[in-house]
């Protein structure tokens, strides 16, 4: 699952001094200005691409491993759409109704299939497979950080106040929420991708035995809940170090 808030209209200078403002959210929205619309768009479109791009990612991976599960379901792909059929809800519905219901706040998923059968026989490929959508994410958080510091560097002219250009909003946008993707899927608790990841460093047999723990027990909301939890209290970190990074 996928807590995504997007930016104020000044998010740009608010996050140069302040790196732990807790966004609020208010039930139901009121704010259905053009400008709360195109907010909505960027970040609704900034999500499907971005998650698009972490599944299709998980599923290449994968078929690159020996496991072709997601490949015959069409989810090697950039094409959002396969993703979608799979997840309707995750993907669309649900974004947009927690967009208009939660005063800009968007939650969503997506997920890819794949074969357990596989992932028993080869743990580290199936490490290397949940990996795959993070590093997907922090690979798109790069490019926009880098594409987001040309454009302000060569705009001497954007404005400190208001409303940021299209350009470089629709880059933060990208790099914020690529950042909390990233972060967030890292987290080694069910069902994130972490909690698969982290038998990269395991041997195999513990590795097998991690597994029989994990899939044998349904962990996967007591791990969410931990995860936001967690999620919650180291992020701002993060997001203030990316930031620097990126500003500074």
């Amino acid at each position: 699952m996928l807590l995504l808030t997007p930016p104020t209209i000044s998010y740009f200078h608010e996050r140069l001094h302040s790196s732990r403002r807790d966004p609020t959210l208010d039930w139901p929205m009121t704010d259905l200005s053009p400008d709360k619309l195109a907010e909505g768009f960027i970040w609704y479109a900034a999500f499907l691409f971005s998650t698009t791009c972490h599944e299709a990612a998980h599923a290449f991976v994968a078929q690159r491993g020996g496991d072709r599960t997601a490949a015959l379901g069409g989810q090697v792909t950039l094409n959002p759409i396969p993703h979608i059929r799979r997840e309707p809800f995750g993907m669309v519905v649900i974004p947009l109704l927690s967009f208009f219901l939660f005063s800009g706040g968007m939650i969503g998923w997506a997920s890819a299939p794949y074969d357990p059968l596989w992932e028993r026989r080869h743990p580290r490929r199936s490490a290397w497979m949940a990996l795959a959508g993070p590093a997907a994410n922090f690979s798109l958080m790069l490019l926009a950080g880098l594409a987001l510091r040309g454009v302000l560097y060569f705009s001497a002219d954007l404005p400190t106040t208001g409303t940021p250009s299209l350009l470089p909003h629709t880059l933060f946008v990208v790099f914020s929420l690529n950042l909390l993707l990233g972060t967030f899927n890292l987290l080694p608790v069910p069902p994130l991708d972490g909690s698969t990841g982290i038998m990269l460093f395991m041997k195999e047999n513990r590795a097998q035995r991690y597994l029989d723990w994990l899939r044998g027990n349904n962990f996967a909301m007591a791990g969410l809940l931990v995860g936001l939890v967690v999620f919650r209290e180291i992020y701002p970190y993060v997001q203030a170090l990316a930031m620097r990074i990126l500003f500074f």
